[in-house]
């Protein structure tokens, strides 16, 4: 927004120091609009009612206008916020569910989170570039509501594909088959397909090779999600800080980044909440949520998301163009550097929107070693921490053996409500103190620090668990010994047991087993259990009625492993990690909008996001995914190929993606090591005469 002035004297007006007379378009007396002439700078004519009137085509009038301030509008963009970020966090929370829901291996997962990155990448930086010229926060609504359409597109997977066969055979209702012709017999015959069979004729695998198609609409609805997060992010932003005095936008962008925090808070807790309930909530499933075949409700979340998230894009679309009283302050302060630059009249007043223009920009951007140290740095450090972003829930399933919804609740409500915390903590930090530049690349300096010995503590700890994953995995291959080596185990489906003696074996058949019992509430128990040493007695009768004393049982799920010790420690160290990293939010913020001209910030921070895109968003995903897969020891078989992970090996896991993020993270040091060197004359907090006038403060 570039509206300029002319005459000082009526600018003053506005501020209330010379009440005008003449009725505005508002019809209240006393305020006077400046409107932009097109190459002149004068404030003779009152702009168009759709520059700073709220409203939007007949929804408008007086009882609107009174939020037509920078306290009502951060508020609003900050609920945005945490309602858009909630999805993303929501997704990641659900990740694991929808990889064994659909049997989708980690790297393909990494190919459908950068699908809105691979948006930003083709159409976020021109769809930035021309809506900032417009009116931004009908842009940003644009945006909101392609999210909402991701939202839908992800829970339409479930309706068109249903639960899936291997979650319906958990339920009483269906047991062994969904189809109601079908007999005991039937049902008895394919709950023995998971029980070591001598007199097997051959592999039977299974025929569901895990469908391409519900991957592809997760590709395609990340795809259009793309448009909306770069649109609320570098409008947004720009929006304020144009409609803020730069005394207050510290704070003010610190309470939005700390709402837009609570977002992952909100969507973690709302997949853990989700996941405690079976896929298909009017089922009665025979498994407990702990067990690793669980797959929890999923799709729900994404019907609250959507609905949320439409109410308030409806909402951020009612605010003006340009919040009025910026206007005349915007309008002195611009006029005043273009006399002091002896500019020609109206050459600043008329920003040219063509591609040479937008050529021209980047070029200038590129040059600007303050905001290339710090987009490279923000490059290295997104490298590093996007897989605890992404597969969070996920490492605390196989490293830490939680729940799908307790990894979730943990990510969410635990770590990164301290990441809200730190943000505005400096908020008011920064708008108190007023740190120079170089105060603020200093300490992001000591933050990356405090990052590379988090994530080097994190390669530390862990459960020792690898030996109790299964005991059929020697060195990370699935072995067959003289006890199974006849039962034709290859393509049986992963069903965990566990033995009296705390081993853990991957199905009945890799454990030997040849007969099993139903129990009262649905479950399972295995005897018979050729690899499983057989003892005089332990078993009683009140266990599993109808087995006999001497049976040697096994129970479905994963034996326990107790480990909350280092669980604990790696829970506080993850939380000051969190908590320190979030207090650089603002500074990096505040540095990239000072560094430029007023005219480039919307275009400083679309190119901020496509080269994090290009060089993180999109590689990080895919590569530690692809590290997370080259860990895995049992893979679920099907007739064409391998589907989801079951197993992996917990040690791996943990190294070589801590190990792997820690590379990037020091890179990311290196970066603002440079960034400190170079802000040493750079002004954050300058005197201005726009500042707030008291006609402002009583308005807001």
């Amino acid at each position: 927004m570039n509206n300029k002035s002319g005459n000082t004297e009526e600018a003053e007006n506005h501020s209330g120091d010379k009440p005008q007379e003449e009725e505005t378009l508002l019809g209240k007396p006393g305020e006077v609009f400046v409107k932009q002439c097109p190459g002149t700078l004068n404030l003779e004519y009152p702009p168009d009612s759709e520059d700073t009137t709220c409203g939007i085509w007949c929804i408008r009038g007086e009882y609107l206008q009174r939020f037509a301030n920078k306290n009502v509008f951060t508020f609003v963009y900050g609920l945005l916020g945490c309602v858009s970020t909630s999805s993303y966090s929501y997704l990641n929370g659900t990740i694991t569910t929808l990889e064994k829901r659909f049997k989708i291996p980690s790297t393909n997962t990494g190919i459908i989170m950068v699908g809105s990155d691979i948006t930003m990448l083709t159409v976020g930086v021109l769809l930035n570039y021309y809506g900032g010229k417009g009116h931004r926060p009908r842009w940003i609504a644009f945006g909101i509501f392609t999210s909402v359409a991701f939202c839908l597109m992800n829970a339409l997977c479930h309706f068109l594909y249903g639960p899936g066969e291997d979650a319906l055979h958990l339920t009483k209702e269906f047991g062994g088959d969904y189809n109601a012709n079908n007999t005991a017999l039937l049902i008895d015959a394919d709950n023995r397909k998971l029980l070591c069979q001598r007199d097997r004729a051959g592999e039977e695998c299974d025929t569901y090779s895990g469908n391409l198609a519900p991957q592809v609409i997760l590709f395609m609805a990340h795809f259009i999600s793309g448009i909306g997060g770069s649109l609320y992010y570098t409008l947004g932003v720009s929006y304020m800080d144009d409609n803020i005095s730069k005394s207050k936008s510290p704070i003010l962008v610190s309470v939005s980044f700390f709402m837009r925090m609570l977002g992952p808070v909100l969507g973690f807790s709302l997949a853990s909440v989700c996941l405690t309930l079976f896929i298909s909530p009017t089922l009665t499933p025979t498994i407990t949520k702990w067990d690793p075949r669980w797959l929890g409700a999923w799709w729900i979340g994404w019907l609250v998301i959507a609905a949320f998230l439409s109410v308030f894009a409806c909402v951020i679309a009612l605010f003006p163009k340009t919040l009025p009283q910026p206007v005349a302050q915007r309008a002195i302060a611009e006029e005043k550097v273009d006399v002091e630059n002896k500019l020609p009249e109206g050459k600043k007043a008329q920003m040219p929107t063509s591609l040479n223009d937008m050529l021209t920009t980047f070029k200038r951007l590129l040059r600007n070693p303050i905001l290339m140290c710090n987009n490279f740095a923000s490059i290295f450090f997104l490298m590093g921490f996007m897989p605890f972003w992404i597969f969070m829930p996920k490492y605390f399933e196989v490293v830490f053996r939680q729940s799908a919804s307790q990894s979730s609740f943990i990510t969410g409500v635990i770590t990164l409500a301290c990441g809200g915390v730190g943000i505005l903590g400096s908020g008011v930090f920064i708008t108190k103190i007023k740190p120079s530049a170089r105060s603020l690349a200093a300490w992001n300096v000591c933050i990356g620090l405090i990052s590379v010995a988090s994530i080097t503590t994190y390669g530390f700890l862990g459960c020792p668990i690898s030996e109790n994953q299964s005991a059929m995995i020697s060195s990370g291959q699935l072995e067959t010994t003289d006890c199974n080596q006849d039962c034709h185990c290859n393509f049986v489906k992963y069903s965990p047991v566990c033995s009296p003696d705390g081993r853990t074996f991957i199905s009945p058949c890799h454990a030997g087993c040849s007969d099993y019992r139903t129990l009262a509430n649905g479950s399972k128990v295995y005897s018979d259990c050729s690899c499983v040493p057989r003892p005089q007695s332990n078993f009683s009768q009140e266990d599993a009625p109808g087995l006999q004393d001497d049976s040697w049982v096994l129970t479905e799920g994963l034996c326990p492993v107790d480990c909350g010790n280092k669980l604990l420690i790696f829970l506080i160290v993850m939380s000051l990690s969190h908590l320190a990293g979030s207090t650089g939010r603002t500074s990096n913020f505040l540095l990239t909008l000072r560094c430029v001209d007023d005219t480039d910030k919307t275009v400083a921070m679309a190119l901020g996001l496509m080269l994090v895109t290009i060089f993180a968003f999109v590689p990080s995903p895919i590569l530690f995914g692809h590290i997370i897969d080259t860990t895995c020891l049992v893979w679920g078989k099907t007739c064409t190929g391998t589907g989801n992970c079951w197993i992996y090996d917990a040690d791996k896991f943990r190294y070589f993606v801590n190990f792997t993020a820690l590379g990037f993270i020091i890179g990311g040091c290196v970066f603002d090591v440079g960034l400190w060197y170079f802000v040493k004359d750079l002004k954050i907090f300058e005197d201005e005469e726009g500042e707030e006038t008291p006609h402002e403060k009583e308005k807001s």
